[in-house]
């Protein structure tokens, strides 16, 4: 294919698949990004006819993973995290934890290094937020106290997420990941860590104590001109600017800049309005994203490597629910409301995706380790809402 039209091709071809797969997901009352994920495949290598510019795709995808975490920050309430904090913060600490071990075991079972183990486990543990809002949407449940602790839950898991983004390229090396020239071993790592840890702790300081008061005040200003493109252009400029900006200048994430960047812009008078103008190339881009996803997936793990699927498959859906629902009842909550959550984490989605694919690209993780992963997400995704209402049912 020309390079001229190439990414124009990606975007049209892909784009209508994802529209056609989205279409009969929704219809089947699944969530849509298990049709975008499949669209992603059919314009992927391991799929007969068109086949996307996969270099193309993870830089659209990267614009998606800012975005997406740019969304994220917004919707993050720091309130609603302490209102539900005696039971969301232990429950999200101590079921990440099981999980990881679990992760752990297999990949030990599997002879991958503590990293790739790692990365399975932390990635297993993650639940996805589009799939948890939809079907608290569609059970009514968003208002309810078990659904308000599970979205703390899943604030807790995401920003513990987000810490794993920022350490694991320090670590790597050291954890078994592929040989790079700054690569540092044994106690060598913990300097490093500690100034990592500590660029994170200057650039949140300074986005909250600067950021929070210069952004605000950058929207107002663009505000103030009345002119509807300038108000979005400014939205997406800060999402954009901050994330790249804590990569450029100080290594740290795209994704770590971009969720900062959304909290602070949250607490601006401004934040609904650049909610609703951002919404839609927010959307669009986690589309994109989604489809990158597919295109790194090869189907025929599910013939060559059946066992280790299932095995990943019962980890998120039994596992990770009974984890869930014991944590609850020893919390001292109600059976229905530990039930609602654990239907809600059984389940993985897009940061579990974005850190596949960091772990991938790292060394940590193989390809085929990255496609079992993914074919677990996606048997997850469409079994989600059967497992919601098995679990929701009401009992005699």
């Amino acid at each position: 294919m020309d390079h001229k039209t190439a990414l124009i091709a990606l975007l049209a071809i892909s784009l209508v698949l994802a529209l056609i797969g989205g279409f009969i997901t929704a219809k089947l009352r699944l969530p849509p990004l298990l049709g975008y994920i499949v669209a992603g495949i059919a314009c992927g290598p391991h799929t007969p006819g068109f086949v996307g510019d996969a270099e193309l795709a993870h830089q659209l995808s990267e614009i998606g993973v800012i975005l997406l975490m740019f969304g994220v920050g917004m919707h993050f309430s720091l309130r609603e995290l302490l209102a539900v904090r005696s039971v969301a913060l232990p429950g999200a600490l101590i079921q990440t934890g099981v999980v990881t071990v679990l992760g752990l075991a297999l990949g030990a079972a599997w002879g991958w290094s503590i990293a790739g183990g790692l990365v399975l486990g932390i990635a297993l543990a993650v639940a996805s937020t589009v799939v948890l809002l939809r079907a608290l949407e569609d059970t009514s449940g968003l208002d309810t106290i078990a659904g308000r602790i599970v979205v703390g839950w899943l604030v807790v898991e995401d920003l513990l997420t987000v810490v794993v983004l920022v350490l694991l390229p320090v670590v790597a090396g050291s954890l078994g990941g592929r040989e790079r020239a700054d690569a540092v071993r044994g106690l060598a790592i913990l300097p490093l860590v500690a100034l990592t840890l500590l660029k994170v702790g200057a650039f949140v300081a300074f986005m909250l104590l600067v950021g929070a008061r210069v952004l605000p005040w950058l929207l107002g200003q663009v505000e103030r001109t009345r002119s509807r493109e300038l108000f979005t252009l400014s939205v997406i400029a800060i999402a954009l600017g901050v994330g790249f900006g804590s990569a450029e200048l100080l290594g740290l994430s795209f994704a770590l800049g971009a969720f900062f960047a959304g909290v602070v812009t949250s607490g601006s008078d401004h934040s609904h309005r650049a909610d609703q103008d951002t919404r839609p190339l927010q959307d669009a881009f986690a589309v994109l994203f989604f489809v990158s996803v597919g295109m790194l997936f090869d189907p025929n793990i599910l013939i060559s490597e059946p066992l280790r699927v299932l095995a990943v498959l019962a980890v998120v859906v039994v596992a990770k629910p009974a984890v869930a629902w014991a944590i609850m009842r020893v919390l001292g909550q109600n059976p229905r409301s530990a039930r609602q959550v654990a239907a809600g984490l059984g389940q993985i989605g897009e940061f579990s995706f974005i850190l596949l694919a960091l772990g991938v690209s790292l060394g940590v993780l193989s390809q085929e380790g990255q496609d079992v992963v993914l074919a677990a997400a996606l048997l997850s995704i469409g079994l989600n809402p059967f497992l919601h209402r098995l679990l929701l049912r009401e009992r005699p």
